[in-house]
Order: C-alpha cells, then structure tokens, then sequence
C-alpha cells in the first residue's frame, strides 16, 4: 500500500494517509495536502510551505510505524555523536 507521509521542515514524520485518503480528501494531489498540513500550524506565515510531502510503500501500516520510529532513533543517534573540538586562535 501507498503511503503519503507529511515531514515538518526538521524532518519529523507528523502525519500519514493512505493513496485513498488522498484521492478522497485532496484530489489525488500532494502539494494540497502538503498545503492542508502547512495551514494547521498556528499563525502560519503567509504563502510559506515548510516541509515535504515524502512517498513511502509499506504492505501494513504497522510497517510504516515501525519504520517511522526507526527513523527518529537514527536521527537521535547522529546528533548525540560527540566529536573532537579545537579552539582557534586567531
């Protein structure tokens, strides 16, 4: 099955539908239901979409949950690195 999944401009999966949900509710088009999810933020600025409109294809939703949580483990693990840190002198 199809899956639309909607990420905040971090990257953050915040909402999903079904390609028949997006038949149903947007007209079989992304770029209106990236707009629907950009206009429920409050006080969104004006004609400014942040985000993207990402498509994934999974057999169960249970899958795609699985996968989306994956997902926020790995991004938690790269920024939690620690690296080494050098002053400069200038």
């Amino acid at each position: 099955m199809k899956y639309f999944v909607y990420f905040d401009a971090y990257g953050h999966a915040r909402q999903f539908i079904t390609e028949q949900q997006l038949a149903e509710n947007y007209d079989n088009e992304p770029s209106e239901f990236l707009s629907a999810m950009c206009r429920k933020r409050p006080d969104p600025y004006k004609d400014r979409i942040t985000g993207h409109v990402g498509t994934l294809c999974f057999d169960t939703e249970k899958e795609l949950i699985d996968y989306l949580a994956q997902l926020g483990e790995e991004i938690e693990g790269f920024y939690g690195c620690h690296s080494e840190s050098r002053p400069y002198n200038f």
